[in-house]
């Protein structure tokens, strides 16, 4: 789900707690992103914005390194949720921030969208994204060794494919054993027959493949996981992806961390990313704990 809209926050304070109170009315009357966006510390990264991985339009990233960074940092590429069908990287400066504030690198990517494009297209351009990151990974103060993939919702399934299905970073000469790990926040990995209308177009419904869901690809190969999601998610069925997931990875020796957290919906479980919202769930803490254990050399 997209994090977006148009309100004018430069002025904008309240509690924290009555900002999560507001936040849902705001994800459908007005921007969330602009309102998490505002409270963004300007001292804690630095971004290097609409860098070209690919050659079309929607091939840009942003990448925010720790001010404080090392000469090799663990790398984290973001993919934001929207059905496929919308996102703007610039919307999701708060996960940048926070996961910059943290000691990572992270790179925010586009990619192209539904209607216009359909499965695989998005998958292919998160491929091709991780692919630029680990090859420029030196250049921004991160260690190419140590790089992971993650997203939210839409994006938490572009991820899971890049991590999980070797067809995708196989065209790009890579394999997902190059990843130190991936993380999930809300992903849908297992959702046919599909029902929503938005993700019927993005998968050429009902003409999708069968190992077009990330539940498909799970072997022994599969790099280390953290799979987090809200426990009464209205818009993904986490037990049945995120549970089930991460049982059927274990199932084959992978390691995987999981939990589904009661705090939280299935927008909030990224908004809590944000400086004013992270005493709602310990979803950074977990991010960060995460990437710099699985991403610990040796």
């Amino acid at each position: 789900m997209r994090i977006s809209g148009s309100m004018d926050t430069t002025d904008f304070e309240l509690p924290r707690r009555s900002l999560f109170a507001m936040l849902p009315a705001l994800l459908t009357a007005c921007s969330a992103a602009d309102v998490l966006n505002a409270t963004v510390p300007a001292d804690t990264y630095r971004r290097t914005q609409d860098l070209p991985y690919g050659d079309h339009a929607r091939q840009r990233l942003d990448i925010y390194q720790p001010v404080a960074g090392s000469a090799n940092a663990p790398m984290v590429v973001f993919f934001y949720g929207g059905s496929w069908s919308s996102g703007e990287r610039g919307d999701y400066r708060f996960v940048g921030e926070a996961l910059a504030s943290c000691g990572i690198v992270a790179v925010i990517a586009d990619y192209r969208l539904s209607p216009e494009f359909r499965y695989p297209v998005f998958v292919q351009d998160s491929a091709l994204a991780v692919s630029w990151a680990a090859e420029h990974a030196s250049a921004y103060g991160a260690d190419p060794a140590r790089i992971f993939v993650m997203g939210h919702s839409a994006g938490a399934y572009n991820a899971a494919m890049v991590a999980l299905d070797p067809r995708w970073l196989a065209a790009q000469g890579l394999a997902p054993s190059r990843l130190a790990g991936w993380i999930g926040l809300a992903g849908p990995y297992d959702f046919l027959p599909i029902v929503d209308p938005q993700t019927r177009v993005a998968f050429s419904w009902p003409q999708t493949p069968a190992d077009s869901q990330p539940m498909a690809h799970v072997s022994p190969a599969s790099p280390p996981a953290l799979l987090l999601a809200p426990a009464a998610d209205r818009i993904v069925n986490s037990r049945r992806s995120t549970v089930a997931l991460a049982h059927k990875l274990q199932a084959s020796g992978v390691r995987v961390d999981h939990e589904l957290l009661e705090s939280v919906s299935h927008v909030t479980v990224l908004a809590s990313m944000a400086l004013v919202l992270r005493f709602r769930a310990p979803v950074l803490e977990r991010v960060a704990a995460f990437v710099k254990s699985a991403g610990r050399p040796g």
